[in-house]
């Protein structure tokens, strides 16, 4: 709790009865209005707990309604399964089509039922998790509401939440994984991109060599002496600026493939093909790392894999 702002003492009494905040030592009330979030109701076993506890759904931003709706189904059915009156079928019909036309009754309403499919979709083919989803979601709510979204095609938008999003949690997504899910070019992504950043005042971290180690080492089934080789290893190239310039996912590929190398992991040896970075890239990162550590190679072995 915040110390006080009279005395900036913190010794802080809560008086419930009130609803008050006051500090003991100069009587000072921080607030006078308290909100209790708790039930109306009291109980004195768990089965009246379980008994009087009203809850709902969690709120989704992925859900167009952000997941409070009520749904007028279209069998006619009561609460118990019987057949409703027939005076009041078209009642229910008129119920319905309202409904329809409530949920589509502004541009956001009709803009947000396109999107969040689209939205729904990318995630799935990208692996995205369900946290990150929704913030993708809400993003995407706030552009909608900013005015950003206008003018620029709905995927682009959506696609360059995701690569917004991603990286803020540092599990980012390459531009050409994104262009070949949305189906729009790299160009327009990035260009979305840059215009959400500066119409929202956002200031994204830089994407490190070391945030692709978890998702490629995932992908590839190393073991964990193998990632955290090649995170540490990662991390002794940054502090000696060898790795400045390059890009960052081909640093991790050689770094994975390279500290499995020395850890014997078996599994490393397909990441040339299986990874988006060319085998080219890859043998060049290895051997500016190879001869940074003073590692030795076999010489009668090709330091990386041909792919099969």
């Amino acid at each position: 709790m915040e110390p006080c702002r009279g005395c900036g003492s913190t010794r802080i009494m809560v008086d419930h009865r009130r609803g008050e905040v006051i500090c003991k030592d100069c009587g000072l009330i921080q607030e006078d209005i308290l909100f209790d979030f708790g039930p109306e109701w009291r109980a004195f076993d768990e089965e009246q707990m379980n008994k009087r506890s009203r809850t709902g759904g969690p709120l989704k931003f992925a859900k167009q309604n952000i997941g409070l709706t009520t749904e007028i189904d279209k069998y006619d059915r009561d609460i118990k399964g019987g057949a409703v009156p027939s005076e009041r079928k078209a009642q229910l019909y008129r119920l319905r089509k309202w409904q329809r036309r409530s949920r589509m009754g502004t541009s956001v309403d009709r803009n947000l039922s396109i999107a969040l499919p689209e939205l729904d979709r990318m995630c799935a083919h990208l692996n995205v998790a369900q946290n990150i989803k929704e913030e993708c979601a809400r993003w995407y709510r706030k552009c909608v509401n900013k005015g950003i979204v206008r003018g620029r095609s709905i995927e682009s938008v959506i696609a360059a939440i995701i690569y917004l999003v991603s990286r803020r949690h540092q599990l980012p997504k390459t531009l050409r994984e994104l262009e070949e899910v949305s189906g729009v070019k790299k160009k327009d992504i990035g260009r979305s991109y840059r215009t959400i950043c500066r119409r929202l005042g956002l200031r994204m971290p830089v994407v490190t060599a070391a945030d692709y180690v978890p998702r490629l080492a995932s992908e590839l089934g190393v073991s964990g002496e193998t990632e955290a080789k090649a995170i540490e290893m990662l991390e002794r190239a940054r502090k000696k600026g060898i790795i400045s310039g390059k890009v960052p996912i081909s640093i991790a590929a050689a770094a994975i493939y390279l500290a499995g190398r020395m850890t014997n992991d078996k599994q490393t040896e397909t990441i040339v093909g299986f990874s988006e970075v060319p085998e080219s890239a890859i043998k060049n990162r290895y051997d500016e790392l190879m001869k940074e550590f003073k590692i030795e190679d076999s010489p009668k072995k090709h330091p990386v894999p041909q792919p099969s």
